[in-house]
């Protein structure tokens, strides 16, 4: 199997995954994103003999088009365009998990600061304002009053760009001081951890603790549904614990506030007994396996 490497820059989840790649012996082609163009019906020589595409690109921009380029040139791509747009996009992301009826945080969208500040009244305080586009816990702020909210709404107001003029407003989650982090393929879960802090933000990345996390049959259904809302593939899936009982500890149910398409596996690999980068590449040659076959 010759496998394409979409990056910017090697991390080392990619190191990880190149080398159980060529421990199998499997044929690596490195397919850095800022060398290449990208014509409308020629495909670039790099993906010459290349029977699977494996997106890890950093900026979202180059991800979501880059695979869409691929998908053009009839070269099997995961994740694919389609569920790149929707993950990288959290107003989407939160779209398509309404639409599949999985439960995540309620969120208003407003286009103006005052229509904003009337969203983060209602929901009251706190509550969190997000990025639409944005990764590792960056830009997001928990308002805890109207003082701070007019501070941080004047200040994306005259950042420039069109997305800091779309205000996703959310309920604050008043969850356990920990999120759960789960590593899938098209559902399936490879490996759970939960991040936990005692900062509101959770993310390995914000150096929140990590530790593996035993998954019951409600969080697994979640992760499957989660998947399937937004078009399978190896995903990212957050979930936050609600109406925790304070006898024993256990979740009364979930919630979903997150699917991540480029998902980082180092952290989760650190702490989990699974090979985590075994497990994907299982699973990437299944999906090779299935392309030969159709």
């Amino acid at each position: 199997m010759n496998v394409g490497i979409l990056y910017s820059r090697i991390r080392r989840d990619e190191k990880l995954l190149l080398e159980e790649l060529r421990d199998r012996d499997h044929e690596v082609t490195k397919i850095d994103v800022r060398k290449q163009r990208f014509n409308m019906s020629e495909p670039p020589a790099a993906f010459d003999g290349v029977d699977v595409v494996v997106d890890r690109c950093l900026a979202t921009s180059r991800s979501v088009y880059a695979t869409k380029f691929v998908e053009a040139y009839d070269v099997p791509v995961v994740n694919t365009p389609g569920t790149a747009e929707i993950c990288s996009d959290k107003v989407k992301n939160s779209l398509a998990l309404v639409d599949a009826d999985v439960p995540t945080p309620n969120t208003d969208v407003a286009f103006t600061k005052d229509a904003a500040m009337e969203s983060i009244e209602e929901f009251g305080y706190p509550c969190v304002l997000k990025p639409v586009v944005g990764s590792w816990g960056r830009l997001m702020a928990k308002i805890d009053s109207r003082s701070a909210a007019e501070a941080i709404l004047e200040h994306k107001e005259t950042l420039g760009h069109y997305e800091h003029k779309v205000f996703y407003v959310q309920e604050f989650v008043d969850k356990p001081g920990r999120d759960i982090r789960v590593l899938a393929t098209d559902g399936e879960p490879v490996a759970a951890m939960v991040r936990s802090s005692d900062h509101w933000l959770t993310n390995a990345a914000k150096g929140a603790e990590t530790d593996t996390f035993e998954l019951d049959d409600r969080a697994l259904a979640l992760v499957e549904q989660a998947s399937d809302a937004v078009g399978g593939g190896l995903l990212g899936i957050d979930l936050m614990e609600v109406g925790v009982d304070d006898d024993t500890g256990e979740p009364e149910d979930y919630t979903v506030h997150e699917v991540n398409h480029t998902v980082e596996f180092k952290a989760l690999d650190e702490v989990s007994d699974v090979d985590v980068p075994a497990q994907v590449v299982d699973w990437l040659e299944a999906k090779a396996q299935q392309e030969v076959s159709a």
